[in-house]
């Protein structure tokens, strides 16, 4: 295992949250941030060979496939939730669909040469994931593992990330764990910002795990804590665009 970071749940548990992500697609797509062109450049770029064939594994409404789908490649996403691959095929009707998780892929050996797997990674088994992707990948092929982390470096983003009890925090000695497959090299990490309103900022919170799984009482209480932090402690008015500060961490695996 080449090391361990982020998010740390239980089989259980991560089953139980990740099933927050089921349905839902249209909202979550039009709520949660893309990713930079230097992602995906980067891994290109450092690929041992050319690319022909690429999987987006976890890939929900099709965030990271827009990357891939400017590219002449076959794609194929895989995601557990046929409503987010849904939203996905609506947008992207060239990239097949296929539903199933990153630990039972569907798909011959050695059928692809890059495998990505962005903001997904965490409700995966890594050491089983590891070993289906490791399968289903060519002989030189490239694992991607993407995050888009709320840059809590800046302190009205940290405070912001608390409120919206937000797991997807920029953690500068992150490691995710992969399997004995793989070996794991450093990571790229792209800072950028995502242009948002305030009432955009608390859709994006319901967006999350931790909100859809909440009780009504706790809901209110965030949105509550949310307008008060946004409007009376910060200042800002309705309708008003900030940039909201991510980075942008893309991990690079290799087969051995």
């Amino acid at each position: 295992m080449a090391g361990t970071g982020g998010p740390v749940f239980d089989a259980e548990r991560r089953k139980h949250m990740a099933a927050a992500f089921l349905e839902g697609g249209d909202h979550y797509h039009k709520v949660r941030p893309s990713y930079p062109d230097e992602s995906l450049s980067w891994l290109i770029e450092k690929a041992n060979g050319p690319i022909h064939d690429a999987l987006d594994v976890g890939a929900g409404t099709g965030k990271y496939t827009q990357l891939l789908a400017e590219h002449d490649w076959s794609l194929t996403a895989v995601d557990p939730s046929a409503d987010m691959l849904a939203q996905l095929a609506a947008e992207l009707p060239h990239v097949t669909t296929i539903v199933g998780t990153a630990e039972h892929l569907e798909l011959p050996d050695a059928s692809t040469d890059l495998v990505v797997v962005a903001q997904a990674w965490h409700w995966c088994d890594p050491l089983a994931a590891s070993t289906e992707i490791a399968r289903v990948l060519r002989s030189k092929g490239t694992l991607g593992l993407i995050w888009n982390q709320l840059d809590v470096g800046i302190p009205w983003v940290h405070r912001l990330a608390r409120i919206m009890h937000a797991g997807d925090v920029h953690k500068p000695d992150f490691r995710p764990a992969v399997g004995p497959e793989f070996s794991l090299a450093e990571p790229l990490d792209t800072p950028w910002n995502q242009a948002m309103t305030p009432e955009d900022i608390m859709e994006l919170t319901k967006s999350r795990s931790y909100y859809l799984k909440a009780t009504e009482k706790v809901r209110e209480k965030v949105m509550s804590n949310l307008r008060w932090y946004l409007f009376e402690h910060l200042g800002h008015t309705p309708g008003e665009i900030l940039e909201l500060p991510y980075v942008a961490q893309t991990w690079r695996a290799a087969t051995l």
